[in-house]
């Protein structure tokens, strides 16, 4: 409830889609009065999921991304100890500007918050990954129905089996987002998210979930659970809380990441990363 509440007060103060809408987001991240989710906030601008990790791994983890373009799109990297990343956005905090943060060590997740100032070491290397919240705009704009920003709810996402190309020590299964659809939703949606590659692309897989070693459609890892009503059918796209699995198996001694839904407002456009 308090997530639904903390999107539709944010939704009408970020919802113009100009410039202090996205630092508004932000700002309410920063002084703690925004915790939820940020999909169908900020209209216009493009949102980031978040990995962070010691500088002595930054290479093996930039080979990784580099690797699965797909659910680990870069859009921003910072330089070591440092908490800004100039080109998403000037007035911009890495340690504060995420709605909740999650804490790893030893690939075990360790705290929830909602920053990271106190956890914050001069040889971390933030990563900026693109969401897949970009191209929900340009679904919206169509006419497509998003059961999840209806309902003021994270979209879910699963752990599959498909797996990632390995780069050093990471390694691990890509996590998926889901979207219940028409079928004519669908194929619309296929043709309008295949135009954005920089921020996961067309969908990784349609229809029957067990093909992908989901289990149980109504019971993601991640995120909020929504129905498939009859006549619709689940649409996967490739997700940037991969890394997050990716961290819980490698391991490694400490890592941040965002909590899934909850991401980085930027000043950058979604039409900057859309393919005409």
């Amino acid at each position: 409830m308090a997530q639904a509440s903390s999107l539709t007060t944010w939704r009408g103060l970020a919802g113009a889609g100009d410039a202090a809408s996205a630092l508004a987001v932000r700002l309410a991240c920063r002084d703690g009065s925004l915790t939820g989710p940020t999909s169908g906030l900020a209209p216009g601008f493009v949102q980031g999921n978040l990995a962070v990790l010691p500088a002595d791994l930054a290479a093996d983890f930039l080979r990784f991304c580099q690797a699965n373009p797909r659910p680990c799109p870069i859009i921003g990297m910072s330089d070591v100890g440092s908490p800004r990343i100039s080109a998403l956005g000037e007035d911009l905090d890495i340690r504060t500007d995420f709605p909740g943060y999650r804490v790893w060590r030893e690939g075990e997740l360790i705290a929830e918050t909602h920053e990271v100032i106190d956890y914050w070491r001069d040889d971390l290397v933030s990563f900026v990954i693109g969401c897949s919240f970009s191209f929900e705009e340009a679904l919206l704009r169509e006419g497509i129905p998003l059961r999840h920003i209806e309902r003021g709810t994270r979209v879910p996402m699963f752990r599959t089996t498909i797996p990632c190309a390995s780069a050093g020590r990471f390694d691990g299964p890509m996590v998926v987002s889901m979207r219940p659809l028409k079928a004519a939703h669908a194929i619309r949606a296929i043709q309008i998210t295949s135009r954005f590659p920089a921020v996961h692309g067309a969908p990784v897989h349609i229809s029957d979930p067990a093909l992908i070693g989901i289990r149980d459609i109504a019971r993601p890892d991640y995120g909020d659970p929504v129905e498939v009503l009859p006549d619709e059918i689940p649409v996967f796209w490739a997700c940037g809380v991969t890394p997050q699995s990716v961290i819980a198996k490698a391991k490694p001694s400490f890592a941040i990441t965002h909590a899934p839904g909850c991401m980085l407002v930027t000043d950058r456009r979604n039409t900057e990363f859309a393919v005409i």
